[in-house]
C-alpha cells in the first residue's frame, strides 16, 4: 500500500519561518508579499556534492567560463574526454542542482563513445552565488555551444529540460534529446510554488506579470509544449508518475506536442531518484543507439 501522505509533499519543504514571513507580508501588502516571494523564486540553494557525484567531480577537468550574454561565470565540467570519442553531450541539471548531478548517465554515455560536457548553472554548485531563473540556464547553454560544441545530444533534468527545449527552439543545435522531469508551462511553476509558501494566487499573478514587464516577454512564450511543436529532432521524455515537484501532467502535454518523440513513464521514482534508474540509464542508452 502506497503512503500518500508522502507523495504529497515536495522533496524540499519550506521551512516554517519563510511561510509564516510571507504570510505577515501578504497580510499589509500583496505586493510586498510578492517581492519577497520572487525573491526566494529566483534564488537557488546551494548543496554540499553527494558521493556519488564524487567519481565526476575528481575527473572531470574543471574551469570557468564567462557567459557574456548575463554578464556571468559558470563553472564547466569535461569528462571522459578521450581521442576514441566521436560523439558529444551536454548534460543540463535541474534547480538547485549540479553539473555533476547526472553522473550515471553521463557514464553510460561515455560507454557509448560520448565525450560529455556539463556545468554549474548561475547561482549553482561551484558557480558564483547569485540569483537567476530560465533565461539564464538558456543563455548558459548558448555560449557552452560557442565554446565547446557542437553537440550531438542533450539531456536536461527538471528546469534543465525546459532549458533544453526552448534552446532547441531557439537555434541550439542538436541530434537528439532527452528531458526527464521537465516542467512545461512556467505560470504553473510559479502558481505550484505560492501554493508551496502557502500565500494567495494573486501573488503568483503579480510575479508573472514583473517578469513578463522585466523579460518584454510572455511567460507563455517559454512553454516548453510550445517549443516541442518547433523542434523536430528525436526527442526522448521521461517523467515519474509519483514525481510531486513537477505533476506528470507535463510530460503527456509535451509529448502531445513533439511529433518525433517517445515517452518513458516510471513509477516510485520521483523526481530525482528517476536519475540514477537502472531501467532509465538502459532506456537513454538504447534511445542513442537508434
Amino acid at each position: 500500500m502506497q503512503d500518500n501522505s508522502k507523495k504529497a509533499k515536495h522533496s524540499l519543504e519550506v521551512p516554517k519561518s519563510i511561510i509564516w514571513t510571507g504570510k505577515f507580508l501578504q497580510f499589509f501588502s500583496l505586493p510586498l508579499a510578492a517581492k519577497f516571494a520572487q525573491n526566494l523564486f529566483i534564488t537557488p540553494i546551494k548543496f554540499k556534492t553527494p558521493k556519488r557525484e564524487k567519481e565526476m567531480l575528481t575527473k572531470s577537468k574543471r574551469s570557468k567560463l564567462y557567459v557574456n550574454a548575463i554578464k556571468k561565470d559558470i563553472v564547466m565540467y569535461e569528462y571522459g574526454i578521450n581521442k576514441k570519442a566521436n560523439k558529444k553531450a551536454l548534460l543540463i541539471h535541474g534547480w538547485n542542482g549540479r553539473g555533476t548531478q547526472l553522473v550515471t548517465i553521463a557514464n553510460i554515455l561515455i560507454r557509448q563513445g560520448y565525450d560529455i560536457v556539463s556545468f554549474d548553472a548561475p547561482g549553482h554548485g561551484f558557480s558564483p552565488k547569485t540569483k537567476t531563473n530560465l533565461t539564464e540556464f538558456i543563455a548558459a547553454a548558448f555560449e557552452i555551444e560557442k565554446q565547446f560544441g557542437p553537440f550531438d545530444l542533450v539531456v536536461g533534468h527538471s528546469l534543465g529540460g525546459m532549458t533544453t527545449m526552448n534552446a532547441l527552439r531557439d537555434g541550439l543545435k542538436a541530434k537528439k534529446a532527452v528531458i526527464i522531469g521537465s516542467g512545461d508551462v512556467v505560470q504553473d511553476v510559479i502558481e505550484d510554488f505560492i501554493k508551496q509558501l502557502q500565500l494567495k494566487p494573486q501573488i503568483a499573478d503579480i510575479i508573472k506579470m514583473r517578469f513578463e514587464k522585466q523579460f518584454n516577454r510572455t511567460m507563455d512564450s517559454y512553454c516548453v509544449h510550445t517549443a516541442a511543436e518547433q523542434i523536430d529532432i528525436p526527442l526522448l521524455i521521461i517523467h515519474d508518475e509519483d514525481d510531486v515537484d513537477v505533476p506528470i501532467k507535463a510530460a503527456y502535454q509535451i509529448k502531445k506536442h513533439a511529433v518525433n518523440s517517445q515517452l518513458m513513464v516510471t513509477s516510485g521514482l520521483g523526481h530525482r531518484k528517476v536519475l540514477g534508474d537502472k531501467k532509465v540509464i538502459e532506456r537513454i542508452r538504447d534511445f542513442t543507439q537508434e
